[in-house]
Protein backbone atom coordinates (compact mmCIF):
# COMPACT_ATOMS: atom_id res chain seq x y z
CA UNK A 1 0.00 0.00 0.00
CA UNK A 2 1.37 3.49 -0.42
CA UNK A 3 2.50 5.42 2.37
CA UNK A 4 0.01 8.11 2.07
CA UNK A 5 -2.89 6.22 0.88
CA UNK A 6 -2.75 4.58 4.47
CA UNK A 7 -2.27 7.57 6.46
CA UNK A 8 -5.11 9.54 4.65
CA UNK A 9 -7.37 5.85 5.89
CA UNK A 10 -5.86 5.81 9.65
CA UNK A 11 -5.35 9.59 10.96
CA UNK A 12 -4.32 7.58 14.35
CA UNK A 13 -6.61 7.84 17.43
CA UNK A 14 -6.74 11.84 18.04
CA UNK A 15 -6.27 12.78 14.29
CA UNK A 16 -9.37 11.01 13.40
CA UNK A 17 -11.40 13.45 14.95
CA UNK A 18 -9.28 16.35 13.12
CA UNK A 19 -11.81 18.01 11.35
CA UNK A 20 -14.64 18.30 14.02
CA UNK A 21 -12.25 19.30 16.76
CA UNK A 22 -8.90 21.45 14.88
CA UNK A 23 -9.16 24.89 15.76
CA UNK A 24 -11.45 24.01 19.45
CA UNK A 25 -10.64 21.59 21.23
CA UNK A 26 -7.07 20.76 19.55
CA UNK A 27 -5.03 23.51 18.35
CA UNK A 28 -6.89 26.44 20.17
CA UNK A 29 -5.86 29.74 19.86
CA UNK A 30 -5.47 31.59 22.81
CA UNK A 31 -4.33 35.18 22.62
CA UNK A 32 -3.29 38.41 24.17
CA UNK A 33 -1.05 38.35 27.32
CA UNK A 34 0.20 35.47 29.54
CA UNK A 35 -2.15 36.11 32.26
CA UNK A 36 -4.90 34.41 33.76
CA UNK A 37 -7.19 35.92 31.60
CA UNK A 38 -6.84 35.33 27.77
CA UNK A 39 -9.09 35.63 24.75
CA UNK A 40 -10.36 32.83 22.89
CA UNK A 41 -12.43 33.19 20.03
CA UNK A 42 -12.70 37.27 20.67
CA UNK A 43 -14.19 36.87 24.11
CA UNK A 44 -12.10 37.07 27.89
CA UNK A 45 -11.78 33.53 29.59
CA UNK A 46 -10.52 32.53 32.75
CA UNK A 47 -7.65 30.21 31.80
CA UNK A 48 -6.24 27.09 33.66
CA UNK A 49 -4.03 25.29 31.41
CA UNK A 50 -0.85 27.89 31.02
CA UNK A 51 2.41 26.10 32.13
CA UNK A 52 3.72 29.82 34.03
CA UNK A 53 3.56 28.47 37.21
CA UNK A 54 5.46 31.07 38.84
CA UNK A 55 3.56 34.05 36.81
CA UNK A 56 6.73 34.61 34.99
CA UNK A 57 5.66 34.70 31.40
CA UNK A 58 4.73 38.13 31.72
CA UNK A 59 6.71 39.54 34.50
CA UNK A 60 7.47 43.18 33.81
CA UNK A 61 11.21 42.33 34.82
CA UNK A 62 11.35 39.53 32.28
CA UNK A 63 9.76 41.14 29.72
CA UNK A 64 12.55 44.07 30.02
CA UNK A 65 15.09 41.73 29.88
CA UNK A 66 14.13 39.77 27.08
CA UNK A 67 13.35 43.07 25.21
CA UNK A 68 17.22 44.40 26.03
CA UNK A 69 18.44 41.06 24.73
CA UNK A 70 16.72 40.88 21.88
CA UNK A 71 17.62 44.40 20.81
CA UNK A 72 21.60 44.04 22.01
CA UNK A 73 22.10 40.12 20.47
CA UNK A 74 19.11 39.66 17.98
CA UNK A 75 17.68 35.91 17.39
CA UNK A 76 20.51 34.21 14.98
CA UNK A 77 24.02 34.65 17.62
CA UNK A 78 25.29 32.58 18.43
CA UNK A 79 25.60 30.60 14.78
CA UNK A 80 25.97 26.77 14.92
CA UNK A 81 26.13 24.29 17.19
CA UNK A 82 28.04 24.90 20.41
CA UNK A 83 30.25 22.45 19.93
CA UNK A 84 31.52 24.01 16.45
CA UNK A 85 31.03 27.79 16.93
CA UNK A 86 28.10 28.35 19.29
CA UNK A 87 29.61 28.69 23.02
CA UNK A 88 29.54 32.08 24.61
CA UNK A 89 30.56 33.08 28.26
CA UNK A 90 27.24 33.07 29.23
CA UNK A 91 26.07 29.72 28.35
CA UNK A 92 28.67 28.88 30.27
CA UNK A 93 27.62 30.72 33.40
CA UNK A 94 23.65 29.77 32.65
CA UNK A 95 25.27 26.15 32.96
CA UNK A 96 27.08 27.02 36.06
CA UNK A 97 24.25 29.01 37.89
CA UNK A 98 21.89 25.32 37.24
CA UNK A 99 24.65 22.79 38.66
CA UNK A 100 25.03 25.22 41.66
CA UNK A 101 21.14 25.80 42.53
CA UNK A 102 20.25 21.91 42.00
CA UNK A 103 23.06 20.94 43.94
CA UNK A 104 24.91 18.85 41.65
CA UNK A 105 28.59 19.31 40.49
CA UNK A 106 27.49 20.50 36.69
CA UNK A 107 24.76 20.68 34.09
CA UNK A 108 24.41 20.35 30.48
CA UNK A 109 22.00 23.04 28.71
CA UNK A 110 19.04 21.87 26.39
CA UNK A 111 17.61 23.45 23.54
CA UNK A 112 14.14 21.39 23.83
CA UNK A 113 12.60 19.83 26.95
CA UNK A 114 11.61 16.97 25.13
CA UNK A 115 14.37 16.58 22.48
CA UNK A 116 16.88 17.14 25.49
CA UNK A 117 15.37 14.11 27.38
CA UNK A 118 14.91 11.53 24.86
CA UNK A 119 18.57 12.49 23.51
CA UNK A 120 19.75 12.56 27.12
CA UNK A 121 18.45 8.76 27.65
CA UNK A 122 19.68 7.43 24.61
CA UNK A 123 23.27 8.82 24.90
CA UNK A 124 23.36 7.47 28.71
CA UNK A 125 22.96 3.81 27.75
CA UNK A 126 24.23 1.39 25.52
CA UNK A 127 23.03 -2.46 24.34
CA UNK A 128 24.21 -3.96 27.15
CA UNK A 129 22.14 -1.78 29.77
CA UNK A 130 18.63 -2.56 30.87
CA UNK A 131 16.19 0.20 31.09
CA UNK A 132 13.54 -0.05 34.26
CA UNK A 133 10.97 2.82 33.53
CA UNK A 134 7.60 3.92 34.75
CA UNK A 135 4.37 3.47 32.97
CA UNK A 136 3.31 6.75 32.80
CA UNK A 137 6.79 8.47 32.15
CA UNK A 138 5.93 10.75 29.64
CA UNK A 139 6.26 10.64 26.32
CA UNK A 140 9.73 12.42 25.48
CA UNK A 141 11.08 9.68 28.26
CA UNK A 142 9.05 6.61 26.32
CA UNK A 143 11.18 7.38 23.27
CA UNK A 144 14.36 7.84 24.22
CA UNK A 145 13.24 4.16 25.40
CA UNK A 146 12.59 3.29 22.01
CA UNK A 147 15.80 4.45 20.75
CA UNK A 148 17.86 2.34 23.35
CA UNK A 149 19.20 -1.29 21.90
CA UNK A 150 19.25 -3.23 24.78
CA UNK A 151 16.22 -4.14 26.53
CA UNK A 152 13.68 -2.50 29.04
CA UNK A 153 11.14 -3.06 31.46
CA UNK A 154 8.32 -1.30 32.53
CA UNK A 155 6.31 -0.93 36.09
CA UNK A 156 3.36 -0.45 37.00
CA UNK A 157 2.57 3.58 37.60
CA UNK A 158 4.22 4.45 41.17
CA UNK A 159 3.80 -0.03 42.19
CA UNK A 160 7.04 -0.52 43.90
CA UNK A 161 6.06 -4.36 43.72
CA UNK A 162 5.57 -4.11 40.33
CA UNK A 163 8.97 -2.30 40.67
CA UNK A 164 11.27 -4.43 42.74
CA UNK A 165 9.76 -7.15 40.14
CA UNK A 166 11.44 -5.40 37.09
CA UNK A 167 14.39 -4.47 38.81
CA UNK A 168 14.65 -8.39 39.75
CA UNK A 169 15.05 -8.91 35.95
CA UNK A 170 16.69 -6.14 34.61
CA UNK A 171 19.26 -7.47 37.61
CA UNK A 172 19.55 -11.34 36.28
CA UNK A 173 20.33 -10.27 32.72
CA UNK A 174 22.75 -7.23 33.18
CA UNK A 175 24.55 -10.15 35.45
CA UNK A 176 24.59 -11.75 32.51
CA UNK A 177 24.85 -9.17 30.08
CA UNK A 178 28.03 -6.96 32.13
CA UNK A 179 25.47 -3.67 31.57
CA UNK A 180 24.29 -1.52 34.02
CA UNK A 181 20.71 -0.55 34.95
CA UNK A 182 18.95 3.41 34.43
CA UNK A 183 15.82 3.43 36.41
CA UNK A 184 13.36 6.69 34.92
CA UNK A 185 10.38 8.30 36.38
CA UNK A 186 9.24 11.70 36.76
CA UNK A 187 9.47 13.86 39.66
CA UNK A 188 5.78 15.22 39.17
CA UNK A 189 3.58 13.30 36.47
CA UNK A 190 2.30 15.94 34.33
CA UNK A 191 -1.19 14.66 34.40
CA UNK A 192 -2.57 13.25 37.34
CA UNK A 193 0.24 15.78 39.17
CA UNK A 194 1.15 12.62 41.76
CA UNK A 195 4.95 12.52 42.72
CA UNK A 196 7.49 9.80 41.50
CA UNK A 197 7.86 7.37 44.66
CA UNK A 198 11.45 9.34 44.25
CA UNK A 199 12.11 8.25 48.22
CA UNK A 200 10.90 4.28 47.89
CA UNK A 201 12.82 4.09 44.84
CA UNK A 202 16.25 4.94 46.04
CA UNK A 203 15.68 2.06 48.87
CA UNK A 204 16.56 -0.52 46.04
CA UNK A 205 19.96 1.33 45.50
CA UNK A 206 21.88 -0.70 47.58
CA UNK A 207 20.63 -4.00 46.70
CA UNK A 208 20.47 -3.76 42.44
CA UNK A 209 23.03 -0.95 41.87
CA UNK A 210 21.12 0.79 39.83
CA UNK A 211 21.21 4.66 38.43
CA UNK A 212 18.27 7.01 38.69
CA UNK A 213 17.24 9.70 36.17
CA UNK A 214 14.15 11.90 36.97
CA UNK A 215 12.29 14.23 34.98
CA UNK A 216 10.90 16.67 36.92
CA UNK A 217 9.71 19.28 34.30
CA UNK A 218 6.30 20.04 36.31
CA UNK A 219 8.72 20.05 39.87
CA UNK A 220 11.18 22.14 38.59
CA UNK A 221 10.24 25.56 40.42
CA UNK A 222 7.09 24.78 42.12
CA UNK A 223 8.47 21.75 44.62
CA UNK A 224 11.68 21.47 47.29
CA UNK A 225 13.52 24.32 48.85
CA UNK A 226 13.58 27.54 46.38
CA UNK A 227 11.83 25.17 44.30
CA UNK A 228 14.80 22.74 43.79
CA UNK A 229 12.04 19.75 42.89
CA UNK A 230 10.67 16.52 43.72
CA UNK A 231 13.94 15.03 45.07
CA UNK A 232 14.60 17.65 47.52
CA UNK A 233 11.04 17.95 48.51
CA UNK A 234 11.20 13.73 49.26
CA UNK A 235 14.76 14.41 50.81
CA UNK A 236 16.33 12.27 48.66
CA UNK A 237 17.29 15.11 46.20
CA UNK A 238 21.36 13.81 46.48
CA UNK A 239 20.53 10.44 45.76
CA UNK A 240 19.03 11.46 42.05
CA UNK A 241 22.14 10.43 39.79
CA UNK A 242 20.72 12.36 36.51
CA UNK A 243 18.58 15.40 36.99
CA UNK A 244 16.58 16.56 33.96
CA UNK A 245 14.62 19.89 34.22
CA UNK A 246 12.96 21.99 31.81
CA UNK A 247 12.43 25.84 31.36
CA UNK A 248 8.93 25.32 29.76
CA UNK A 249 6.48 25.16 32.74
CA UNK A 250 7.95 27.32 35.84
CA UNK A 251 10.37 29.77 33.77
CA UNK A 252 7.76 30.15 31.37
CA UNK A 253 10.45 29.85 28.31
CA UNK A 254 12.11 27.65 25.65
CA UNK A 255 15.10 25.94 26.83
CA UNK A 256 15.75 22.65 28.99
CA UNK A 257 18.99 20.95 31.27
CA UNK A 258 20.67 18.26 32.47
CA UNK A 259 22.72 18.18 35.75
CA UNK A 260 24.79 15.78 37.36
CA UNK A 261 28.49 14.61 38.58
CA UNK A 262 30.94 16.59 36.25
CA UNK A 263 32.33 13.58 34.38
CA UNK A 264 28.48 12.38 33.22
CA UNK A 265 28.01 15.73 32.01
CA UNK A 266 31.16 16.52 30.25
CA UNK A 267 29.68 12.70 28.60
CA UNK A 268 26.62 14.18 27.64
CA UNK A 269 28.15 17.03 26.36
CA UNK A 270 29.97 15.12 23.35
CA UNK A 271 27.76 12.39 23.04
CA UNK A 272 23.50 13.87 23.12
CA UNK A 273 23.27 13.61 19.01
CA UNK A 274 20.01 16.34 19.59
CA UNK A 275 22.90 18.94 20.90
CA UNK A 276 26.01 17.91 18.62
CA UNK A 277 24.15 18.44 15.69
CA UNK A 278 22.03 21.25 16.57
CA UNK A 279 22.28 25.24 16.93
CA UNK A 280 22.73 26.70 20.02
CA UNK A 281 20.23 28.63 22.06
CA UNK A 282 19.56 31.97 20.92
CA UNK A 283 21.51 34.75 23.33
CA UNK A 284 18.02 36.27 24.48
CA UNK A 285 16.86 33.00 25.92
CA UNK A 286 20.22 32.59 27.78
CA UNK A 287 19.79 35.82 29.20
CA UNK A 288 16.24 35.52 29.89
CA UNK A 289 16.76 32.51 31.77
CA UNK A 290 19.48 33.84 33.52
CA UNK A 291 16.79 36.19 34.84
CA UNK A 292 14.22 33.79 35.57
CA UNK A 293 16.77 31.35 37.68
CA UNK A 294 17.62 34.39 39.56
CA UNK A 295 13.80 35.09 40.22
CA UNK A 296 13.68 31.76 41.37
CA UNK A 297 15.92 31.85 43.60
CA UNK A 298 15.49 35.20 45.11
CA UNK A 299 11.32 35.74 45.10
CA UNK A 300 10.23 32.96 47.31
CA UNK A 301 6.74 34.84 47.36
CA UNK A 302 6.54 33.58 43.75
CA UNK A 303 5.91 30.11 44.45
CA UNK A 304 4.19 30.62 48.02
CA UNK A 305 1.59 32.55 45.69
CA UNK A 306 1.25 29.67 43.24
CA UNK A 307 0.70 27.29 46.54
CA UNK A 308 -1.69 29.66 47.86
CA UNK A 309 -3.84 28.97 44.87
CA UNK A 310 -3.28 25.60 44.11
CA UNK A 311 -3.95 24.98 47.73
CA UNK A 312 -7.20 26.75 47.78
CA UNK A 313 -8.45 24.97 44.21
CA UNK A 314 -7.37 21.66 45.45
CA UNK A 315 -9.25 21.58 48.85
CA UNK A 316 -12.09 23.43 47.48
CA UNK A 317 -12.56 21.10 44.58
CA UNK A 318 -12.20 18.18 47.18
CA UNK A 319 -14.76 19.95 49.27
CA UNK A 320 -17.20 20.40 46.80
CA UNK A 321 -17.36 16.12 46.23
CA UNK A 322 -14.81 16.54 43.09
CA UNK A 323 -12.09 13.72 42.83
CA UNK A 324 -8.38 15.08 42.09
CA UNK A 325 -7.30 11.47 42.39
CA UNK A 326 -4.00 11.71 44.06
CA UNK A 327 -2.16 15.37 42.83
CA UNK A 328 0.94 16.24 45.31
CA UNK A 329 1.66 19.18 43.18
CA UNK A 330 0.18 22.18 41.51
CA UNK A 331 -1.49 20.31 38.49
CA UNK A 332 -4.62 19.58 39.61
CA UNK A 333 -6.68 16.66 37.68
CA UNK A 334 -10.60 16.58 37.96
CA UNK A 335 -12.00 13.68 36.86
CA UNK A 336 -15.54 13.07 35.25
CA UNK A 337 -17.41 10.21 34.11
CA UNK A 338 -18.19 9.72 30.59
CA UNK A 339 -18.08 9.87 26.53
CA UNK A 340 -16.29 11.95 24.09
CA UNK A 341 -19.28 13.73 22.91
CA UNK A 342 -20.41 14.46 26.59
CA UNK A 343 -16.38 15.52 27.36
CA UNK A 344 -16.80 18.04 24.43
CA UNK A 345 -20.02 19.41 25.05
CA UNK A 346 -18.94 19.63 28.59
CA UNK A 347 -15.83 21.93 27.47
CA UNK A 348 -17.85 23.92 25.38
CA UNK A 349 -20.42 24.67 27.90
CA UNK A 350 -17.28 25.88 30.09
CA UNK A 351 -15.99 28.15 27.12
CA UNK A 352 -18.65 29.52 26.11
CA UNK A 353 -20.98 29.87 28.64
CA UNK A 354 -19.07 30.45 31.89
CA UNK A 355 -16.08 31.86 30.44
CA UNK A 356 -13.69 29.42 31.58
CA UNK A 357 -10.77 27.69 29.61
CA UNK A 358 -9.15 24.26 30.75
CA UNK A 359 -7.43 21.20 29.13
CA UNK A 360 -10.11 18.95 28.45
CA UNK A 361 -8.45 15.20 28.61
CA UNK A 362 -10.10 12.10 27.02
CA UNK A 363 -9.01 8.54 25.84
CA UNK A 364 -6.26 7.54 24.73
CA UNK A 365 -4.80 9.57 27.63
CA UNK A 366 -6.75 8.50 30.18
CA UNK A 367 -9.15 5.28 30.53
CA UNK A 368 -12.43 5.00 28.19
CA UNK A 369 -15.65 6.89 29.77
CA UNK A 370 -12.98 8.88 31.70
CA UNK A 371 -13.02 12.64 31.28
CA UNK A 372 -9.87 14.72 33.20
CA UNK A 373 -10.00 18.46 32.92
CA UNK A 374 -6.43 19.24 33.87
CA UNK A 375 -6.00 22.76 35.61
CA UNK A 376 -2.82 24.33 35.98
CA UNK A 377 -2.42 26.96 38.87
CA UNK A 378 -0.28 29.94 38.60
CA UNK A 379 1.04 32.89 40.56
CA UNK A 380 -0.99 35.27 39.04
CA UNK A 381 -4.48 33.48 39.91
CA UNK A 382 -6.55 34.80 42.63
CA UNK A 383 -8.95 33.20 44.90
CA UNK A 384 -12.01 34.84 43.12
CA UNK A 385 -10.75 32.55 40.30
CA UNK A 386 -10.74 30.01 42.50
CA UNK A 387 -13.88 30.26 43.64
CA UNK A 388 -15.93 30.96 40.53
CA UNK A 389 -14.33 27.58 38.98
CA UNK A 390 -15.21 26.01 41.93
CA UNK A 391 -18.98 27.02 41.52
CA UNK A 392 -18.68 26.65 37.71
CA UNK A 393 -17.35 23.13 37.94
CA UNK A 394 -20.42 22.30 40.36
CA UNK A 395 -23.23 23.31 38.26
CA UNK A 396 -21.42 21.35 35.19
CA UNK A 397 -21.13 18.16 37.15
CA UNK A 398 -24.71 18.25 37.97
CA UNK A 399 -25.67 18.72 34.26
CA UNK A 400 -23.28 16.25 33.34
CA UNK A 401 -24.80 13.97 35.68
CA UNK A 402 -27.95 14.96 34.48
CA UNK A 403 -27.57 13.55 30.37
CA UNK A 404 -27.48 17.00 29.59
CA UNK A 405 -24.29 16.92 27.75
CA UNK A 406 -24.85 13.23 26.07
CA UNK A 407 -24.02 13.24 22.32
CA UNK A 408 -22.61 10.54 20.00
CA UNK A 409 -20.67 13.20 18.13
CA UNK A 410 -18.36 15.64 19.09
CA UNK A 411 -19.85 19.10 19.97
CA UNK A 412 -20.39 21.40 17.41
CA UNK A 413 -18.32 24.94 17.68
CA UNK A 414 -18.17 26.45 14.25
Amino acid sequence: MDIFERIKNNRGPLGQHAKESHGYFTFPKLEGPISNRMTFRGKELLVWSINNYLGLANHPEVRQIDADAAKEWGMGYPMGARMMSGQTKYHEQLEAQLADFMQKEDAFLLNFGYQGCMSAVEALVDRHDVIVYDSESHACMVDGVRLHHGKRFVFQHNDMESFEKQLRNAKNLTDKTGGGILVMTEGVFGMAGDQGKLAEIVKFKKEYGFRLFVDDAHGFGTIGEMGRGAGDFQGVHKDIDVYFGTFAKSMATIGAFVAADEHVIEYLRYNMRSQTFAKSLPMPIVIGALKRLEMMRTRPELKENLWNIANALQTGLTAAGFNIGHTNSAVTPVFLSGGLGEATNLTLDLRENYGIFCSIVVYPVVPKDTIMLRLIPTAVHTLEDVHYTIETFTKVKEKLENGEYVSEKIASWS
